[in-house]
């Protein structure tokens, strides 16, 4: 069996025992947190950082968690909300003018963290992700693909522009910003939007797919579903120093399974983590607050969405491209997240849930 480190309660060790199954099953390294009101139950990582299995994953080591970075923009709009800087039924233009033009004047604050703003694709070059004022600025100039809050069709890479510039306009900061000195910084999470070089050595780069290269595309769990709009983006874009500088706050987060779990359990906690108080009870509360329920148009799927989270049954999180996850679950004060390094084949991923699943034996335990 893959050697495991780190501490876990006895009681949930079917969460470490699943993830040495999985490096045991080929998977090259990754991370699992499990937080139970605020306080780390499981904190462990195994396997290795690097495609060449020479770099052992330690526990400082940190990947990009893609689409788990949503999670983090939608807590930077809530915390704001909650302080009454951010209305999230006003039109995004109130902040951000320029964003009126085609046809968007009625696209509100919630049509964005809910994915119903009729602005799915991302129709620009790649390196166009990299510079803000240009990416912006090509959404502010792009009309919705339908009646904003009428549809909800997954913006996989435009929300965290969308929602980021709404922040920007408020606070005069970008959102890597407002999440370490807002979020982040007090609470002691290794998370960061937008890598500064001095972390680049911690960094395990993504490792496609086994029959896959890194020329490995992002694409819709249902191709057919996609719009087939829009640039998609390649394994080795995640992995190029350009993606980690920049500021996309839909998916170039990184960190690990600890500071993602221990940043989301302020959703499970009511709000505050470690005497820290980042959100009032309702405050929290507003992220589960159905916005739309119904089949998205991009994913091809039935979907609940909420306030930047989606929602499933009494949990709400989200995952990202190559199985990395957190998924938050308020009545348990419960807070799951798994990081990774390794890729899956299209369609063949239930990691991040199993672990999840384990993560509720625990539970049962805890309430015996």
């Amino acid at each position: 069996m893959a050697e495991i480190q780190g501490a876990y309660d006895e009681l949930f060790a079917a969460v470490p025992t699943a993830l040495a199954a999985l490096l045991d099953a080929g998977d090259v390294g990754g991370s699992v947190a499990v937080f139970v009101d605020g306080e780390p139950v499981v904190d462990v990582w195994g396997g290795f950082a690097d495609a060449a299995r020479t770099v052992p994953w330690e526990r400082s080591t940190i990947a990009g968690v893609f689409s788990v970075t949503k999670t983090m923009t939608a807590l930077c709009a809530l915390v704001l909300a909650d302080r009454g800087e951010l209305d999230l039924d006003a039109p995004v233009a109130r902040y951000w003018p320029e964003f009126a033009a085609e046809g968007k004047e009625r696209v509100l604050v919630r049509h964005v963290l809910a994915h119903t703003a009729g602005l799915p694709d991302w129709e620009g070059p790649v390196e166009e992700l990299y510079d803000w004022p240009a990416a912006t600025a090509r959404l502010a100039a792009t009309p919705p693909r339908w009646e904003p809050g009428t549809a909800a069709g997954y913006h996989s890479l435009t929300q965290g522009f969308l929602v980021g510039e709404v922040v920007r306009r408020i606070t005069g900061r970008t959102v890597g910003e407002v999440l370490t000195d807002e979020v982040t910084g007090p609470l002691g999470a290794d998370f960061r939007i937008g890598l500064t070089a001095e972390h680049d050595h911690r960094v395990a780069l993504a490792v496609p797919p086994p029959s896959r290269d890194e020329d490995y595309l992002a694409s819709a769990p249902s191709p057919a579903a996609s719009s087939g709009a829009g640039t998609r983006l390649r394994v080795r874009d995640g992995n190029s120093v350009a993606w980690r500088r920049a500021q996309i706050p839909a998916a170039s987060g990184f960190g690990n399974a600890r500071s993602v779990a221990l940043v989301q359990s302020v959703m499970a906690c009511g709000g505050t983590v470690r005497g820290v108080r980042l959100l009032s009870r309702a405050g929290c509360e507003r992220a589960r607050v159905e916005q739309f329920a119904g089949e998205d148009r991009v994913l091809g799927m039935p979907m609940r969405w909420g306030l930047g989270y989606g929602l499933f049954g009494t949990t709400f999180g989200w995952g990202g491209w190559g199985g990395s996850l957190v998924m938050v679950e308020p009545d348990a004060r419960l807070a799951v997240a798994y990081v990774t390094n390794q890729m899956r084949e299209p369609g063949d991923d239930s990691r991040g849930l199993d672990l999840v699943m384990a993560a509720y034996d625990g539970l049962q335990g805890l309430g015996a």
